[in-house]
């Protein structure tokens, strides 16, 4: 009997095997067979949810499923990438990340995943600079003037963050200027603009999503462009180097699938995101939020990824940064 009921408890086993979408989902003729979720790490608004939800529409379209989009904030997106992680690898659940997947491990004490080893990288879907900000009627004008009102008034002078990317990139600012500011937590880029306009912070270094429009309403003033060169709507805007800090940040943002995912979903999605990125409608609808479509390979999107783990990795480690959760 014992060995009988082990071998009616395979069979059953071998039978949900069979059935459940990671194994069906295998065979690209019948994905997607049901809906897809992106999962998101941060709150609607920012840059990486507005570029989930121009994708996901296109992916939708073509794949004949719906894309829901979903918000999971918290913990600088690392609630949501360690989600997508321990997700089943059958193509229907994705995840939307920035550079914070490769910044995270570099500053956290502790992270419950592996950028390289846990996730296969589909495809880079754009990237944009970050935007150093201060509030429209702040009496600070420049970059040398936030440096010099910084260090006269230590204790008043803080910023927002809303991940370990946009934090670990202004403690960079703070190496190179000796500017001291303290870091003040939110769950969303665009908080962190909202943070800046209400006067609950001194400044944030944001992506273009959530600023640009608030600087074109004349709510937020630009500083600097933390990019290598300046941006087409902001002419006038200096880049961090030509405000004579030494900062270069231009993050990525991208689709990532739980490791063991089959080859031919992977290739699949990838297909698709290679495609859209080439649409003239979505290089239209990103360019306005300063986001320049990508749409790369798997391969290079994975070269792109170890070669900043170790970038932000040597980063944090030279600016001494750890965050303990």
């Amino acid at each position: 009997m014992p060995g009988r009921a082990l071998l009616i408890g395979a069979c059953l086993g071998l039978v949900a095997l069979v059935g459940s979408p990671a194994f069906a989902g295998e065979d690209p003729t019948k994905y997607p067979a049901r809906p897809i979720h992106i999962i998101v790490g941060f709150a609607a608004g920012g840059g990486n949810d507005i570029i989930a939800r121009i994708f996901g529409q296109k992916l939708s379209e073509s794949l004949g499923q719906p894309v829901i989009v979903e918000n999971k904030p918290g913990g600088g997106a690392i609630v949501a990438t360690e989600y997508v992680a321990k997700s089943p690898p059958d193509g229907y659940t994705l995840l939307m990340s920035a550079s914070g997947i490769t910044i995270n491990p570099a500053v956290y004490a502790k992270v419950p995943y592996d950028a390289v080893k846990d996730f296969v990288a589909v495809s880079e879907l754009g990237s944009f600079p970050l935007i150093m900000i201060v509030n429209a009627s702040s009496p600070i004008k420049s970059v040398a003037e936030l440096v010099a009102y910084a260090k006269a008034n230590p204790d008043k002078t803080n910023y927002a963050s809303s991940s370990a990317s946009f934090q670990l990139v202004t403690e960079v600012f703070k190496q190179k200027t000796g500017a001291p500011m303290q870091v003040i937590p939110y769950k969303s880029a665009n908080e962190s603009v909202l943070a800046v306009i209400s006067g609950q912070v001194t400044t944030t270094i944001a992506d273009a999503g959530p600023v640009t429009s608030q600087v074109k309403a004349g709510t937020v003033r630009a500083l600097a462009i933390a990019a290598p060169k300046r941006m087409e709507d902001f002419p006038d805007v200096p880049t961090m180097k030509e405000a004579g800090a030494d900062v270069d940040a231009v993050l990525w943002s991208g689709i990532f699938v739980p490791k063991d995912t089959p080859p031919a979903i992977v290739k699949k999605l990838e297909s698709e995101l290679m495609r859209i990125a080439k649409l003239p409608d979505v290089i239209a609808r990103l360019k306005p939020l300063g986001i320049e479509a990508i749409g790369n390979s798997s391969d290079e999107f994975t070269k792109i990824l170890a070669a900043d783990v170790a970038r932000w990795g040597a980063v944090a480690k030279a600016a001494n940064i750890r965050i303990e959760q």
